[in-house]
C-alpha cells in the first residue's frame, strides 16, 4: 500500500513538533516581555520583535501565538484551510473525500471553512517555517484595526532567514498553503508582493492550486465572493480618505469614540451585518458587529424601507449606511448610539453590480488594478 501523506497521517495522529533552540536568539526579560505585549494595544504599524515559541506556537497555517500572550494572532490576507481538530471531522472524512465535502458544504449559499489534508500541509508548512525561531517580528496593516471580531491580533508575522527578515503571510501563498485573503479587504501595505506570490502559486500549481489533490474544489467561488467584498471595501476606503471626519469604519477601535463625536450629524459607515431583528411591534433593527460583544444599531422603522435595502438576505456581508448618529437609553438603562434609516438609499449593500467590478487581481494577480497603497 503506497505510503500516506504527513497531512493525512495528521488527520489520524496529533501532531508532534520539537522546538530547537539557538544560541543567536534574542532573550527576554519578564518584565520586556511585558512591555512588549502592552505594544499590541497601542495604535501604530511596526509593533516590534517578541518572543516566540518556535513550532511550538503554531496553531495551524493562519494562527499563531507570540510567549505571554492569551490571545492568538490573525495572520492578516492569509486563509489556509483548516486542519482536523474534532473526532467526528476525522470520522467524516474517512468515510469518503467527495461525501465529506457535500456533507461539509450542506445547503450553505456560501463556501464553508472546514478541515481537510491541504490544511494539515498549511500547518505543516508553517511548523518547517517558524523551526528554531525564537523571536518574530510583528507588524499592523493599518495602525486602527487592532484586533478581529473574535478578539484576535491582527498582524504580519516575520521571521528572520539569512539575516533578513521574510514575511511569512506572502510565503505562505508563494508556497500555495493559501489564497490571497481580500474578504476583509486588501493588504494595504503588502498587496503588489501577495498577487505576485499568488500568480507564482498558481503558475506553479503548488499547493492548494495542485490538480487532483484534496483542498477545496471551490476556489473560483471563494474568490469572486472575496473580490466583490474588497470591491465595496476598497470604495469606502478611497471616499474615507476624502472626508475622512464623515466616513467611519467600525473595525477601527475607534469607531465608537468617532460616531460619539459626531452625535446629530449625517455620517456613513462600513460594517458588516451580523443580525437582523424584526419584531411585530416596534422597529426593525440591523445590527452592524463590532466585536462579538458590541454591535452598532441601524433602525428601520419602516419595514417595507429595510425590505427594498435587502439587507435581511446579507448576513456577514460589508454595508455601508449613511445616517444621523442618534443616542438613545437602552434596556439596560446605559447609553447607546444607533443610526434611523428612512429611505432605501441610504444603504449601501453588495449586489450584482459590484460583482462586474471584480478584477483578475484576486485570482491571477495580472491585473493593473489600483493597488490603493
Amino acid at each position: 500500500m503506497r505510503s500516506l501523506r504527513p497531512a493525512l497521517l495528521a488527520i489520524v495522529l496529533p501532531l508532534l513538533s520539537g522546538c530547537n533552540t539557538t544560541d543567536q536568539s534574542k532573550r527576554f526579560t519578564r518584565n520586556e516581555t511585558s512591555s512588549l505585549l502592552k505594544k499590541l494595544e497601542v495604535v501604530s504599524l511596526e509593533l516590534g520583535e517578541f518572543p516566540f515559541d518556535g513550532p511550538g506556537a503554531v496553531i495551524d497555517g493562519d494562527t499563531v501565538r507570540v510567549k505571554g500572550l492569551q490571545a492568538s494572532l490573525r495572520l492578516l490576507a492569509i486563509d489556509t484551510e483548516e486542519t482536523f481538530k474534532k473526532d467526528w471531522e476525522r470520522q467524516a472524512f474517512a468515510a469518503g473525500w467527495e461525501d465529506y465535502k457535500k456533507k461539509m458544504r450542506g445547503n450553505s449559499v456560501r463556501p464553508v471553512k472546514m478541515a481537510t489534508p491541504a490544511g494539515e500541509e498549511a500547518k505543516h508548512f508553517a511548523v518547517d517555517f517558524f523551526e528554531g525561531i525564537e523571536t518574530v517580528r510583528l507588524e499592523r496593516d493599518h495602525p486602527g484595526e487592532i484586533r478581529d471580531f473574535y478578539g484576535r491580533y491582527l498582524a504580519y508575522i516575520f521571521a528572520k532567514k539569512n539575516g533578513e527578515w521574510v514575511n511569512y503571510n506572502v510565503e505562505c501563498v508563494r508556497a500555495g498553503h493559501s489564497p490571497y485573503f481580500v474578504k476583509y479587504g486588501r493588504s494595504r501595505r503588502f498587496h503588489r508582493e501577495f498577487v505576485d506570490a499568488q500568480k507564482e502559486a498558481i503558475e506553479a500549481k503548488r499547493g492548494i492550486w495542485k490538480p487532483g489533490t484534496m483542498h477545496y474544489d471551490d476556489y473560483d467561488e471563494r474568490l469572486r465572493w472575496w473580490a466583490e467584498r474588497e470591491a465595496g471595501i476598497t470604495r469606502f476606503e478611497r471616499e474615507q480618505n476624502e472626508k475622512p471626519e464623515s466616513h467611519i469604519a467600525l473595525t477601527r477601535w475607534d469607531a465608537m469614540l468617532k460616531l460619539e463625536q459626531r452625535l446629530g450629524q449625517e455620517v456613513t459607515v462600513l460594517g458588516a451585518v451580523q443580525e437582523v431583528i424584526q419584531r411585530e411591534n416596534g422597529p426593525a433593527v440591523v445590527k452592524l458587529a463590532r466585536t462579538r460583544t458590541q454591535n452598532f444599531d441601524i433602525v428601520f422603522w419602516d419595514r417595507d424601507v429595510l425590505l427594498n435595502t435587502g439587507l435581511q438576505f446579507k448576513r456577514g456581508e460589508y454595508v455601508q449606511v449613511r445616517g444621523v448618529v442618534q443616542k438613545y437609553r437602552n434596556s439596560r438603562g446605559l447609553d447607546a448610539l444607533q443610526m434611523q434609516v428612512t429611505l432605501p438609499g441610504q444603504v449601501l449593500a453588495p449586489s450584482e453590480e459590484l460583482e462586474q467590478m471584480l478584477s483578475t487581481d484576486s485570482k491571477a494577480g495580472s491585473s493593473d488594478k489600483d493597488e490603493g497603497e
